[in-house]
This record gives C-alpha cells, structure tokens and sequence, in this order.
C-alpha cells in the first residue's frame, strides 16, 4: 500500500521548508507556498505534487484561494481539513494588512488602504458594501461589512452607516464597495449612494472621506474622481 509523502520523505531540491528557511518565502512559488501550507499529499503524491495539480485545475493560486468549499473540497488532494488551512492563511493575510492600518492615519497610506480594500472584496462573487470607521486623527477603529448583494439605493441604508459610526465615536468615514464583473468604474447608483452617506454622515457632525470602489486587481475613488 502506498503511504503519504510527508515533507522529510521529499527528495532534498523539493523540499520547499528548507529552501525557505534558507532563501526567504519570496523565493518559492505558489506550488511551493501552497506545499507547505498542506503539509503532506497523498497516496503517491508528494504535498508538491498535489499543490502543482491543484494550481493547474484552478489555474491561478488567486482562484484556488477565491474558490468556494464545494469546489475546492472537489479537488483531488485536498478536502475540508485543507480548505480551512489555505482559508486561515489568507485571513492571516488580512489581518496583518488591516493591523498595518491601525498604526497611523489612513489618508498617510492611501496605498495600503486600498490594498487592503482589495484584498478583502476583490474575490468575491458578491456585492458587498463596507466602510472604514476612523478616529479624528483618520486611524482605522474598525472594518464593517453592512450590506450585501446588489448595490443600489435601495440595498444601503446610510442610517445603518451612522449609526454605527455613532457606536465606534468614530470622526470619519471611507466607504468602499466591489464590482464582482472586475470592472471598477462607478456607476450613477454609486455617485447617488455616496451623496446619500455624505449626507447622513454630515448631520452628525461625521465626514465621508472617500468611496472607494474595487474591481479585479484595480480601485477607483470617488474622491479623487471629483466625485463627492
């Protein structure tokens, strides 16, 4: 019977632990990243082998990642035990971006804000609407997803948006939300929904910095646009 190939059974130039040990994670590629998150393979497989495959059946470790539990779970090799690991791993990603955020004011870094608006929303196969609640000196308090599905007027509810706002005594606001067709462009629905936040916001006393609308690997700001 064949047994699993765990990571000490590689041949040496395989071994994707000890090459990152020795030359840094930049130094791997996905399948290597993606071997020593699963650990072990399978029956006749090495954890490598199993990571090349799984890369050529998504076609991008960006799809591996994005794919939802059924699918992913489908793939030979893997399963629910490794789904969560390769989904923990990303969420670790997050977090570390957000907690970047946290160390200074936002509008310092419109970069790694709009990088972590991406790495949240961009994969998603859904419309979600989110904002960015920050204190006075414009420091990330905290992330919240409000809505989901199709936005439009109809689906944001700005007193919602205050009224957390309100909870967090939160200064400021970025809203931002995806286009899950990859296309980042606002629409006059985006343009009416901003006025309507900025609005609501305005009558506490709260400012809308910015909405920001995230697309496959591209963002689009309102602010910048002349928007608000």
């Amino acid at each position: 019977m064949l047994a699993l190939m765990g990571i000490r059974d590689w041949p040496i130039d395989e071994r994707p632990r000890e090459k990152l040990l020795e030359r840094g994670a930049a130094a791997l590629s996905d399948a290597e990243i993606l071997a020593i998150l699963l650990g072990s393979g399978r029956k006749g497989r090495s954890a490598l082998d199993v990571a090349r495959d799984a890369l050529q059946s998504f076609g991008s470790l960006r799809q591996l990642v994005g794919a939802d539990r059924a699918r992913f779970c489908a793939c030979a090799g893997l399963g629910l035990a490794r789904y969560a690991q390769v989904q923990a791993a990303a969420e670790l990603s997050r977090r570390q971006l957000s907690e970047s955020l946290r160390a200074g004011p936002l509008l310092a870094s419109p970069k790694a804000t709009r990088d972590y608006l991406t790495a949240r929303l961009r994969d998603l196969e859904h419309e979600v609407f989110c904002c960015l609640y920050l204190d006075k000196r414009h420091r990330l308090i905290q992330f919240e997803e409000l809505f989901r599905g199709t936005i439009d007027g109809a689906s944001v509810h700005p007193r919602e948006i205050v009224k957390l706002a309100l909870q967090k005594n939160a200064a400021a606001v970025i809203a931002a939300h995806n286009h899950p067709s990859g296309v980042a462009e606002p629409s006059q629905a985006d343009e009416l929904i901003t006025q309507r936040v900025k609005e609501a916001l305005a009558l506490v006393d709260i400012r809308l910095l910015d909405h920001i609308i995230v697309g496959d690997g591209v963002s689009v700001s309102l602010a910048e646009r002349g928007l608000m």
